[in-house]
């Protein structure tokens, strides 16, 4: 267990500065390296993937709010956005932790490093001024903010990865969809962490200090540093240029992707 605590202090800091660069949470870095570290530790493999992605969503929670209080501070933060999509993305998000217990490790690995692939070569194509000209209906945001909140219950994400994008698409600037993504990682957080807290919440099979498939030492470990680098993100998100900043996006998101797959 001393392993994975110090191991996790040190990933806890990328992810937390992925959080305020990036909107994302840090669950493109946490939930592979936690699958990695979780089968050194010999945990039961049939729980492992899952454990990884319900510790990574637990963590996002307090790494968010911290980035959020760094975004609210420095001026990015469209709070109207946010009451408009985060609702669905928590009911999204319940469904999501439901589904992933029915679905294999293996499964749900494959997925992930796909799904990272396929997003970070939108990111990377997409050209910065080809963006809708109208805003969102209520509808559309209803609709692709319970389908982001399903994906980043069933991946262990905090949704940037397909919030960003969507946000950026229909014209808000990339430092706005940074910091509403930010935000609104928190309700997906929690209602994903509920679900996976009370799944195989007495399965006999799983480690000690487990709450359901999270894995509290990690999860403790994890925040520790995390919240400390967020807001550290959040500053360089805002003084980084935006073209350069969507593709250093890309380029961190496939290489996880491919890494897991390898």
């Amino acid at each position: 267990m001393s392993v994975i605590i110090v191991d996790m202090l040190a990933f806890g800091a990328v992810a937390g500065l992925l959080s305020g660069l990036f909107g994302i949470g840090g669950g493109i870095v946490l939930v592979p390296f936690m699958i990695w570290l979780f089968g050194r530790a010999d945990f039961p493999v049939e729980s492992i993937v899952h454990m990884a992605i319900a510790t990574s969503l637990a963590t996002i929670i307090p790494t968010s709010f911290s980035s959020v209080l760094a975004h609210q501070r420095i001026g990015t933060l469209q709070w109207s956005a946010v009451a408009m999509i985060a609702p669905y993305m928590f009911i999204g998000a319940i469904m999501g932790s439901v589904i992933a217990a029915h679905l294999s490790g293996h499964l749900l690995k494959t997925v992930f490093a796909a799904y990272l692939i396929i997003v970070s070569l939108r990111m990377w194509l997409q050209n910065i001024s080809s963006v809708s000209k109208t805003n969102a209906s209520h509808l559309v945001m209803a609709t692709a903010g319970a389908m982001i909140g399903t994906l980043s219950s069933l991946l262990g994400i905090g949704g940037g990865t397909l919030s960003v994008p969507f946000l950026t698409f229909y014209g808000y600037p990339m430092r706005n969809a940074v910091a509403i993504s930010a935000a609104c990682g928190i309700p997906i957080a929690v209602a994903g962490s509920l679900g996976y807290a009370f799944l195989n919440k007495h399965h006999s099979s799983l480690p000690v200090y487990s709450l359901g498939y999270i894995y509290l030492p990690a999860f403790l470990a994890t925040i520790i540093t995390s919240v400390c680098f967020a807001p550290l993100g959040a500053v360089m998100a805002k003084r980084l240029p935006v073209q350069p900043f969507k593709r250093l996006f890309a380029v961190i998101v496939f290489a996880v992707g491919i890494k897991l797959l390898w």
